[in-house]
């Protein structure tokens, strides 16, 4: 199906007194799950705060395009909006990789905050992604990375070494440095490598360890509380996001914000129950002591520098991104602990 002349042409239907502009959406995962939801509150604000003046068909599953193709899927007007997962597009979305660095920042609505305001703000990131034809409008997150493993137990970090692991990203490549032998495998995938002994352990996010049932195939859950994979979230053509009314644009911005308090909602209390799961099912659940996650985040520091250099060599200021990032993950831990999550008011 082809939704180029679509995309190109949904930026005028406002102005020929159409009912409601309607706008297609790609998102690659399927319509399950705290991100679906918050991906579904996301169009339904949006809906409500333009006043009927748009809609949002969210076109799930890959239907538009895959989550590797998902930059020039929106950028070629595929999509006229839709979720890009950084960790797939290591150059075009390199300020947004971010939220990918293995930093002190386990709170996964402290990331979203912190990463939403960020990439909002920066005009050279806004640049950058103007260059792409792409506008930024709200982050989701995975949430934390922790790991969890069968015939073993991570409680110091000299526990690592030897050890089959699944890893994500940079927090993989941390734990190879303390001696893990890495196995190439996806979450989906990891049940089935836990039960076989093709791994010993895999990295991964409470919600998701319980929701593929991994607690039925490991001993112990070790809580790193060390950093997430934040850099995925909702882009839009932007020849079709200028050519909106600004109301609309407007209505856009204001639900992509609100996606990092409803699915910090969603996320948290879904984090909480697979915990729960977790020790149900007779699985130990460790927290790793912070003088050893304080050598997990020294020995990470390579791959944060790593990220400045590329950021750089894209015309961006990556020290200064980082730091300002950096900032930020402060401002919202604070707000946090003074005032406690959004939602908790309610």
């Amino acid at each position: 199906m082809k939704r180029i002349i679509l995309g190109a042409c949904a930026a005028m239907a406002l102005a020929t007194a159409a009912p409601a502009q309607s706008l297609f959406v790609g998102e690659a995962g399927p319509n399950r799950g705290a991100r679906a939801d918050a991906l579904q509150w996301f169009a339904d604000t949006a809906t409500e705060l333009s006043d009927g003046a748009l809609s949002l068909d969210i076109q799930w599953g890959g239907a538009l395009f895959k989550a590797n193709a998902a930059v020039s899927g929106i950028a070629d007007g595929v999509a006229d909006l839709g979720t890009i997962i950084a960790v797939y597009f290591p150059q075009e979305m390199v300020a947004y990789n971010i939220a990918d660095l293995p930093l002190e920042n386990p709170d996964a609505w402290v990331g979203m905050k912190a990463t939403d305001e960020l990439m909002r703000n920066s005009d050279a990131i806004a640049e950058n992604l103007a260059q792409q034809n792409l506008v930024y409008l709200g982050t989701f997150t995975t949430s934390a990375v922790h790991i969890g493993c069968k015939g073993a137990a991570i409680r110091t970090v000299e526990d690592i070494a030897g050890l089959k692991v699944r890893g994500v990203g940079a927090y993989g490549d941390t734990f190879q440095e303390y001696g893990a032998n890495m196995v190439p495998m996806s979450i989906y995938d990891a049940y089935q490598g836990l039960d076989t002994g093709l791994i010993d352990c895999s990295q991964g996010y409470s919600y998701a360890t319980a929701a593929l049932k991994q607690q039925e195939v490991i001993d112990s859950y070790t809580l790193l509380n060390w950093g997430q994979v934040g850099a995925l979230g909702v882009f839009a053509n932007k020849q079709v996001f200028d050519g909106l009314d600004p109301a609309v644009q407007e209505a856009l911005l204001q639900a992509g914000e609100g996606m990092a308090d409803e699915l910090g909602r969603l996320i948290t209390a879904d984090n909480d129950a697979a915990i729960q799961t977790m020790k149900d099912a007779g699985v130990e659940v460790i927290e790793l002591p912070a003088e050893e996650r304080a050598k997990l985040v020294e020995t990470s520091k390579q791959f944060v520098d790593e990220w400045v250099e590329r950021a750089n060599a894209a015309g961006l200021d990556g020290a200064a991104l980082l730091d300002e990032y950096r900032g930020l993950i402060d401002k919202y831990t604070q707000v946090r602990d003074d005032q406690g999550y959004p939602w908790e008011d309610s």
